[in-house]
């Protein structure tokens, strides 16, 4: 979507604090990482290739996070009080929640896609429940919890750099990107915290459907492309017509 891209013209050169970032987000991947080891044998090398696609759908995850804040250092290039603080409390959210999202999604698809169950064998030959039905409504909760964290601080970003539009000389339609990009961080914030009400009010029986709601990120993205449209279609109504070259 054009709201999710940088401006144009804007700020290029990467910042001490763009680099740190960018280094703990690289740290972060490293523990999505299948295994340190290089399998030994075959049968290592197969059950390690099973976790890709958990590690997969985490790299994507991490990869928009990443490109979200790109994106603002892109277009604002602020290095202020503010944005430090903002950016050291994500950068704590994605370091803690890589794990946890580590955690889920390798157990999601070991259940959904390879069948194996929701039973692991532990070290001396015993086995163990995965998740209970009891921790389901945890494990949901701590994900959707995560996700308002991290949509959180990036509608607080945006919502200082709209704050700051006049002295960051913004564009009326990088002012228009930036009001919608503040509604698109809010959306995903209700939506997690929607997912978390439903787990908590029901219960186990419940997480299915804490999950299925996150389907709505994709009608949430489509009426803010919409509206993002119909708001330019007006931006580009009201802008001045370039004089009319006499014959």
């Amino acid at each position: 979507m054009a709201h999710d891209k940088p401006f144009a013209g804007r700020r290029h050169e990467v910042s001490r604090l763009e680099g740190f970032s960018d280094a703990v987000f690289a740290f972060a991947v490293t523990l999505l990482v299948v295994s340190l080891e290089v399998p030994r044998t075959f049968g290592e090398l197969a059950h390690a290739m099973r976790d890709f696609i958990a590690f997969g759908i985490c790299f994507t995850l991490l990869f928009q996070v990443w490109w979200r804040h790109f994106n603002f250092f892109r277009r604002y290039g602020l290095e202020d009080t503010t944005t430090i603080a903002l950016t050291g409390v994500l950068l704590f959210v994605v370091l803690f929640y890589v794990y946890p999202l580590k955690f889920q999604m390798k157990w999601l698809v070991d259940v959904i896609v390879f069948r194996s169950g929701n039973v692991v064998e532990m070290p001396g030959g015993h086995r163990e429940t995965i998740v209970q039905g009891s921790q389901s409504v945890r494990l949901m909760q701590i994900y959707s919890l995560g996700l308002v964290a991290v949509f959180g601080v990036f509608g607080c970003l945006n919502a200082h750099a709209y704050k700051l539009r006049h002295e960051l000389q913004l564009r009326e339609d990088e002012v228009l990107m930036t009001r919608i990009s503040i509604l698109d961080n809010v959306g995903f914030i209700v939506i997690g915290l929607m997912s978390t009400a439903i787990t908590t009010i029901g219960g186990p029986s419940w997480t299915g459907i804490a999950g299925l709601n996150y389907f709505l990120i994709g009608p949430m993205k489509f009426a803010l492309g919409h509206y993002h449209g119909r708001e330019r279609q007006r931006l580009h109504a009201l802008s001045p017509r370039p004089p009319v070259p006499s014959p």
